[in-house]
């Protein structure tokens, strides 16, 4: 029986129907500074709205139903088909030469990874660097929307480990998303208004509070300047920045108890506990190394120290400084680090750290069934009995996580690229951090260099990372075709 596929047309056609609606925002700035360039984004932003407005017209008759299969096809097309139409501004504009920088820079923003192929940021049209972060605020909020509303019900990785009662059938996913998505959103925004109100309090222009409070909060890390955060050099500015980076690595779902009078569970919770015991330990570490090394000195070592840790970690990819000239540990230490990522139901990347936690109960059973074999232990998660199938869904994911890294690994290096290069980029890329290790795609570098292969199987490996590897993975198995 041949896959309906009206329903997965009709979430891709109103999804890109915002995304068209959104494009006329930067086309509003660029009239209103003069600048011809809102030609282009009218222009993008029709053709958008037209495709995205038909494929909804098209579909909408009737009673819209979700299956498992439909549910996988709707998450990996959507993501896709926002990314090939978010490139048109890139392009038509001009600040890239071809569609393949286009749709790298378009799928990095639409996946908050953060890595970019562009240059001359200071000096770059407004409505430019507006639509850089439109784009990953868009895809911060599709991220938390996803992760609460339909990886659960796939059992992605783990992730029906936050199966609520309510998402327990396909068929229910676009009604309790929709009902869902509204306090996420209203969160999301005034989480974005508050943090670009103190960037522009403490020095930004309005157009940069603007840019760098959606790509904070969103922890995608794409910024108006060539040098990132470190522009500034302002101590406030990157308090601000850690502070943010830090509230959209924690689970939203647990905001939207907060408010409803469960505070409580903000601090009780153990994904959140371990994330901020493993922020401490890893910024001790660093500000340590800079001391040691005399890089920095006492304060400014715990303040460069802080900002670069949390960034990399959760994921959003700011630098204040190149901590490649810290020495080769804190190379080893950032890329090490990048691969954790922040809370489930954030807008952060990586592993998770719930995923941590799971694999740590699986080897502490392991380690005392060895030395006890007649004892009885019992594997748990936030007190809570830890079940078999989502233990053996986390190590499986955790084991798909590694070989996908080192395939990509391999096969960037296969394009001609020196050994870091390929080895940072595919896990810059899975993590969906942004920048790299390296000469090439580091804090002070970026992915223009690359050869068109390699950008094009960097944006597949963003892809991948953003949307938990199997949701993605799976649609290349003969099986799933097959009813």
């Amino acid at each position: 029986m041949l896959l309906d596929i009206r329903p997965v047309l009709l979430v891709i056609g109103a999804l890109l129907s915002v995304l068209g609606v959104a494009m006329f925002i930067p086309a509003l700035i660029d009239l209103a500074l003069g600048d011809a360039q809102w030609r282009v984004f009218a222009a993008s932003g029709a053709v958008t709205l037209f495709v995205g407005g038909g494929l909804w017209l098209a579909t909408r008759k009737g009673r819209v139903e979700f299956t498992r299969r439909q549910a996988f096809m709707m998450t990996v097309l959507t993501w896709a088909s926002l990314s090939a139409f978010g490139a048109l501004p890139f392009l038509w504009s001009g600040v890239v030469p071809t569609y393949t920088d286009a749709f790298f820079e378009s799928m990095s923003g639409i996946t908050t990874t953060g890595s970019t192929v562009m240059s001359g940021l200071d000096g770059m049209q407004a409505g430019i660097l507006l639509w850089r972060g439109i784009l990953q605020w868009l895809g911060g909020l599709g991220v938390i929307v996803m992760a609460i509303a339909v990886l659960p019900m796939l059992q992605v990785g783990g992730m029906q480990l936050f199966q609520a009662e309510s998402f327990s059938t396909a068929e229910k996913i676009l009604p309790r998303a929709t009902q869902i998505s509204a306090g996420l959103t209203a969160l999301y925004i005034l989480f974005t208004v508050i943090c670009g109100s103190l960037y522009y309090s403490a020095g930004m222009t309005a157009l940069d509070a603007t840019v760098h409070g959606m790509t904070t909060v969103a922890t995608g890390g794409l910024s108006s300047h060539d040098a990132s955060i470190g522009h500034y050099g302002s101590a406030r500015i990157e308090l601000i920045a850690i502070v943010f980076m830090i509230l959209g690595s924690l689970p939203f779902i647990l905001y939207i108890q907060a408010m409803r009078g469960q505070w409580k569970r903000l601090f009780i919770d153990s994904e959140i506990r371990t994330f901020f015991m493993l922020l401490a330990l890893f910024i001790s570490i660093a500000t340590f190394y800079a001391i040691e090394t005399n890089t920095f000195t006492g304060i400014e070592a715990l303040r460069h120290s802080a900002f670069n840790v949390v960034s990399v970690m959760t994921g959003t990819g700011y630098a204040s400084t190149d901590y490649q000239l810290w020495g080769p540990f804190t190379i080893a230490f950032f890329f090490f680090i990048m691969f954790i990522g922040g809370c489930q139901g954030s807008t952060a990347c990586g592993l998770k750290v719930f995923r941590l936690q799971v694999m740590f109960q699986v080897l502490k059973q392991h380690i005392n069934r060895i030395v006890f074999p007649n004892g009885v232990f019992v594997k748990r998660y936030s007190g809570y009995p830890l079940a078999d199938n989502v233990s053996a869904a986390v190590m499986s994911y955790f084991f798909l996580y590694v070989v996908s890294f080192l395939v990509l690994a391999i096969l960037l290096q296969m394009t001609g690229l020196d050994f870091v290069t390929s080895l940072s980029g595919a896990g810059t890329a899975i993590a969906n951090v942004g920048p790299g290790v390296g000469h090439i795609i580091g804090p002070s570098g970026n992915f223009q260099p690359l050869n068109d292969v390699a950008k094009w199987l960097l944006a597949f490996g963003m892809l991948l990372g953003r949307l938990e590897l199997l949701t993605v993975l799976v649609l290349f198995l003969p099986s799933f075709w097959r009813e």
